[in-house]
């Protein structure tokens, strides 16, 4: 796996005919830092990269897992959901696993061993989110609170004996924001958008800004990953437990405050936010050109410059892959089932 390379989502399928831009901008804006945070990956360890990085990967993956447990509140274990989830997540977690690692070699010379069993550079969001699917109906039938429960239980339980497959340890211990976002309501996304929320918002989001600061006085950034076993960071027994409740917390809140944060109105960037699997899928082989191509050396003698360089990058290249024309094209690769099907749906032009 690249180094420093975690992340985040695929995009849910809407549960209303009319879509809310709210939530195509929360979707579009986090897909956005996904590339932004990918990109922070190729520059030098500075205090200022190191703290803008700490601060966006303390939150940003519990967001993209809530909004995800929101938008897969519709799961039902029918033989159509299912096979849509096949055809929508597992297909292309096969198609790009098998594409990342071709790339990977063809690009960086790299051979990537256990192909499909341990997800490469950000496909194990896919199969979380298969997972985390399939669960969602058990989850539902369960009070709120208990849910909640359950998830965090099962998440720190992961953190000590999650096995080396699939990714497992991040599938578990993000589980708990899924579930919260399973859980959530219109009630509770009523008050998040309320502009009274927007106070508390600046607050917590300040507040997790200054304290990432701090990271790396108290835990090591592989714990944001949450791809390693509680002992293999160095932490044991309630320690561990501690650690883990104190990011989950943080992630929360975190997470809530930016959610209030993002503008609600419809607009060119909220048309945006159906491609976020686009974005999120074909992102990486930019990336991970441009690693190979020599821009982490350049960037450790131009550090300042190359940090501007590299956000500016992402932000232009998640946009450009959800523009509507480069998106619908792309969207081939991403549901290629999908679009066979709305190809045979299409009928044929009538000559004449």
């Amino acid at each position: 796996m690249l180094e420093r390379t975690t992340v985040p989502e695929a995009t849910p399928e809407p549960l209303r005919a009319r879509r809310d831009p709210w939530f195509d901008n929360i979707k579009m804006t986090l897909v956005t830092l996904v590339v932004v945070g990918h990109s922070w990956a190729l520059l030098p360890n500075t205090t200022t990269e190191s703290w803008a990085y700490n601060f966006l990967y303390s939150w940003h993956i519990p967001a993209f897992a809530m909004i995800t447990g929101y938008f897969s509140r519709s799961f039902a274990w029918t033989p159509a959901k299912l096979r849509n989830l096949v055809l929508t997540v597992a297909v292309p977690y096969f198609v790009f696993e098998a594409a990342v690692s071709y790339y990977r070699e063809w690009t960086g010379g790299i051979t990537l061993h256990h192909l499909f069993l341990h997800p490469h550079y950000p496909m194990w969001y896919l199969v979380a989110l298969f997972f985390w699917r399939l669960a969602a109906p058990a989850f539902q039938k369960l009070p709120a609170y208990a849910a909640v429960a359950v998830a965090v239980a099962i998440g720190v339980t992961g953190g000590f004996y999650a096995p080396d497959l699939l990714d497992a340890n991040r599938l578990l211990g993000f589980l708990p924001f899924f579930v919260v976002g399973l859980t959530f309501g219109s009630r509770q996304w009523q008050r998040i958008r309320s502009p009274r929320a927007v106070p508390w918002a600046v607050v917590g989001l300040v507040g997790v800004f200054v304290l990432a600061r701090f990271t790396d006085s108290w835990i090591s950034t592989d714990w944001y990953y949450s791809t390693q076993r509680f002992g293999d960071l160095g932490a044991s027994g309630i320690h561990a437990v501690l650690i883990k409740a104190a990011l989950l917390g943080i992630g929360l809140v975190a997470a809530l405050s930016v959610f209030a944060l993002v503008p609600r109105g419809r607009g060119w960037f909220s048309t945006m936010g159906s491609a976020t699997m686009v974005v999120y899928l074909f992102h990486g082989f930019v990336v991970m050109l441009t690693r190979y191509r020599g821009y982490p050396q350049w960037a450790d003698t131009h550090a300042n410059l190359a940090f501007v360089i590299a956000t500016l990058g992402a932000v232009v290249l998640a946009l450009g892959l959800a523009l509507p024309p480069v998106a619908r094209r792309l969207s081939v690769a991403v549901d290629p089932f999908g679009a066979l099907e709305r190809r045979l749906r299409t009928p044929a032009p009538t000559p004449g």
